[in-house]
This record gives C-alpha cells, structure tokens and sequence, in this order.
C-alpha cells in the first residue's frame, strides 16, 4: 500500500500557482453571486423570482451557486483548451468571455418575474464576470 501525499510542492510551481488562482477566481465568483443573492433576498427582502414553464418560481442559494460554478468551470476549460492550441489564449479568451456575458444579459431580463428580480439577476451575472474574467483570463501564458 503506498502512502504517498500531497507535497506542498505540488503546487508551488508556476502552473501549480496558476490553478490555485483559478480555482480561487471560480470560487470567488460564486462567492459573489451567493452575497448578492443574501443582500437582496435574506437582508433586503426582495427574493429573485423567474418565469419558468408559466410559474413564478424563486431562485434559491442552490441555483445561484450551481449557475456561477458552472459557468467559471466552463470558462476555465475553455482557457485551457485555447492555452494548447493558441499563442495569445489570454486575449482571445476575455474577448470571448465578454463576448458570452453580451449575450447571456437578455437572459435574467426577459425570464426574470419583476423589475427588481431582473435587476439582481442581471447584477449576478455582472459580479461573476467582474470576478471570472480577469480571474480567470490574466493568469495564463502568452498574454
């Protein structure tokens, strides 16, 4: 049986350094959805609501933070596979990533139940991407 750990060395190298601050932008981005939804729902009262299949239904803590995990964990595979294949990932993934929030923003306005509900939904998808994009897009090779 072997009794192999991790070293601390398996992360102290410029990669290792690289997917801790990966890790940390995809979780920070979370992290800031989750606050704005506890602002608005929890402190202020005003519970993000969606249309969904005729429905109003709200949006919980599980939802906000399964949507911004996802989309950092897409967005960081998406890094790492124009980090093989291209000399200037960086750039092209910000541009692309702008690119995806652009056309992500009708999304909370047209689903979202009421003006304020599209107002906090809009502003998640803002956080996570004020937080992922230069999370995520400054942290590689060849910028």
């Amino acid at each position: 049986m072997s009794s192999e750990t991790t070293s601390p060395r398996a992360v102290s190298g410029p990669a290792g350094r690289i997917a801790v601050r990966r890790a940390a932008a995809v979780a920070g981005g979370v992290a800031a959805a989750l606050a704005l939804w506890a602002l608005a729902g929890p402190v202020a009262g005003v519970a993000p609501t969606v249309r969904l299949d005729g429905a109003v239904r709200p949006v919980g803590p599980g939802a906000v933070a399964a949507a911004s995990l996802l989309a950092g964990l897409a967005g960081w595979a998406l890094l790492a596979l124009l980090e093989r294949v291209l000399k200037r990932p960086g750039r092209t993934w910000t541009v692309i990533a702008v690119a995806v929030l652009v056309l992500s923003l009708p999304g909370p306005i047209t689903d979202a139940a009421d003006i304020a509900s599209a107002a906090i939904l809009t502003g998640m998808h803002l956080i996570v991407a004020a937080v992922l994009i230069p999370g995520l897009g400054g942290s590689g090779r060849g910028e």
